[in-house]
C-alpha cells in the first residue's frame, strides 16, 4: 500500500494561467511558495527558506479558480505529488514533481495578497467534478 498525499499552505508566486487541453479540458497553473526554517550552521541562527512548488488544477474547478486568484494569495493546498519527463527542444531529459490540487482554500483575509476574491466567498466545485487519472493528459 503507498500513499499520495500532500497538503502545503504559501503564497501564490505569480497570477494563475488557464489554459485548455485539444480536448476542451481546463487546466489552471499555479506557483506556490511555501516557507521552510532551518538553522544556519555557520551562524547558529534560524533562517526562512523559501520552496517553490508548481501546481495544477484540472476541469471546471480550474475555471472557478482562475477568477478568484492572484499573484500573492495566501492558500492551503491538498492534493496528490504527480511525477512528469518530457525532452526539450534541444533534446534535454527534463522532469518536475507538482501538486495535482484535489482542494483549494483561501487562506487571505479581505485586502491581504493579491486582491483576490475581493471578500466573496467562494464555493468550489465537489471532488465529484474533478477529472479521473484517466481524463488527465499525462
Amino acid at each position: 500500500m503507498s500513499i499520495n498525499r500532500v497538503v502545503i499552505s504559501g503564497n501564490l508566486t505569480r497570477d494563475p494561467e488557464l489554459r485548455s487541453t485539444p480536448g476542451g479540458m481546463s487546466v489552471l497553473k499555479l506557483g506556490v511558495a511555501v516557507n521552510d526554517r532551518r538553522k544556519n550552521q555557520q551562524t547558529g541562527e534560524w533562517e526562512e527558506i523559501a520552496n517553490f512548488v508548481d501546481c495544477t488544477v484540472f476541469g471546471a474547478r480550474a475555471d472557478a479558480l482562475a477568477q478568484y486568484l492572484s499573484k500573492g494569495q495566501k492558500v492551503a493546498i491538498e492534493g496528490k505529488l504527480r511525477f512528469s519527463s518530457w525532452e526539450s527542444q534541444q533534446g534535454e531529459k527534463r522532469s518536475k514533481l507538482e501538486v495535482v490540487v484535489d482542494d483549494l482554500e483561501f487562506m487571505s483575509s479581505r485586502g491581504e495578497g493579491g486582491g483576490g476574491g475581493g471578500g466573496r466567498k467562494f464555493e468550489a466545485p465537489q471532488p465529484a467534478d474533478l477529472p479521473s487519472d484517466d481524463e488527465i493528459p499525462f
